[in-house]
């Protein structure tokens, strides 16, 4: 991992306040290191913390994820009920999801178009909508 990528993840932690331990910080320079967004899921998270030589575990893979989105730095993308994805694009924003090869994407947010939801049942309010678009090659 370089210096920058390590540089950019501790800054990423800090400016959200969340305390930049060793682990973190390696965890956090894979996902944003080269400042790009990514999607992941904690079993793709560890094999990349793996192939890097860093001494980390499934069960911390998986609470520094949640630690980061209870931070605001990602979001969680569930498909399927049941699978989830990590974004680190926080912003309000369409997925493609590839059903063949499991893979989660952004999709252009200028192209969709939402003209209205139902109304919030009394005492409830929306927080969030979130958009999944399967995909299957023809």
């Amino acid at each position: 991992m370089t210096a920058d990528a390590l540089t950019h993840g501790t800054n990423w932690l800090t400016q959200a306040g969340v305390r930049p331990t060793r682990q973190r910080v390696a965890l956090a320079s894979l996902l944003v290191g080269d400042g790009q967004d990514r999607h992941v899921t904690a079993e793709s998270l560890f094999a990349d913390a793996q192939a890097q030589g860093e001494s980390v575990s499934l069960a911390t893979v998986y609470n520094t994820l949640r630690a980061f989105c209870d931070a605001g730095l990602m979001q969680e993308v569930l498909v399927d009920g049941a699978k989830s994805y990590f974004d680190t694009n926080t912003h309000d924003h369409p997925h493609f999801f590839w059903e063949d090869r499991g893979e989660l994407e952004d999709a252009p947010a200028d192209q969709l178009k939402i003209i209205g939801l139902p109304q919030a049942p009394a005492g409830a309010e929306i927080a969030k909508v979130d958009v999944v678009i399967r995909l299957r090659r023809k």
